[in-house]
């Protein structure tokens, strides 16, 4: 029977080519440019500094949120967006970007999503790193709270991972579903707490449903990480809601890659 250990069997024997594979999907991206992989970063960044100028010299009046700078604030949420969005965007095209290794060969279909996401999580490791830089050039020194970046960027990767074993196949069959995932990721990024804070809700039912929000969880818990120095297991009710979500998310992933891992050769 089909579970979670063919899934970790398949990724054990191919663990060195998946890391190769994501490698070469990052320098495929942005072939033929001068700059190459570095355009990975330079368009978050190109990002960043336009809410930075816009938030923190255009509009001075409202530049705090919960006390801390608004650009501060925002740019620790948006970190964790841009892996979000790419792997909830590239995750669910993943299989019919790279359909070669579906159809003309041998290659177990769930390394490569794993592949997919790890080339954005590359990336993902690099910004944090910049992120790091900032803050401490400007006042947020490291304390022991940071170790929680340890623990909400591998769970983050493992969610959306899950995630992307139920998109990726669906989008495969479906290039609808493929345009509906890209029509709804402007309403999750203004969904998800990245440029408020969702704590500060008055509403007592809206506070509840941000709990089931799974950006929500990782944008706040990067906050507490690198600038808010508070414990994730701090806030049980958060944690608990969310590792209820990852288990239901990774049962239906199983169940979907199960379920339509033998069909997409005919499909592509």
């Amino acid at each position: 029977m089909f579970n979670m250990f063919s899934i970790f069997k398949e990724h054990r024997h191919n663990a060195k080519q998946i890391f190769m594979l994501a490698r070469t999907e990052l320098k495929k991206d942005y072939k033929g440019s001068f700059l190459g992989a570095g355009w990975a970063l330079i368009k978050p960044l190109f990002t960043l500094f336009i809410y930075w100028f816009a938030f923190g010299v255009g509009l001075r009046m409202s530049s705090k949120i919960n006390g801390l700078p608004r650009f501060d604030f925002m740019l620790v949420g948006f970190i964790p967006w841009f892996f979000i969005n790419d792997s909830i965007l590239f995750g669910s095209q993943s299989i019919r970007r790279n359909r070669q290794f579906v159809v003309k060969m041998h290659f177990p279909v769930s390394n490569i999503m794993t592949f997919t996401l790890l080339e954005k999580f590359f990336v993902h490791l690099m910004l944090t790193a910049l992120m790091c830089v900032y803050l401490f050039f400007n006042g947020y020194y490291p304390t022991v709270h940071t170790i929680q970046f340890f623990y909400y960027a591998p769970m983050m990767f493992l969610f959306f991972l899950a995630l992307s074993w139920s998109t990726a196949p669906m989008s495969a069959f479906s290039r609808d579903f493929e345009n509906f995932i890209k029509s709804i990721i402007t309403g999750l990024f203004w969904m998800s707490g990245i440029t408020w804070d969702s704590y500060a809700l008055d509403s007592v039912w809206l506070h509840r449903l941000m709990l089931l929000n799974p950006i929500n969880y990782f944008v706040n818990g990067y906050r507490k990480a690198f600038i808010y120095h508070e414990w994730f297991f701090e806030y049980s009710t958060e944690t608990i809601v969310f590792l209820l979500e990852f288990l239901l998310i990774a049962i239906l992933g199983m169940y979907n890659y199960k379920r339509f891992r033998t069909k997409l050769p005919d499909v592509l």
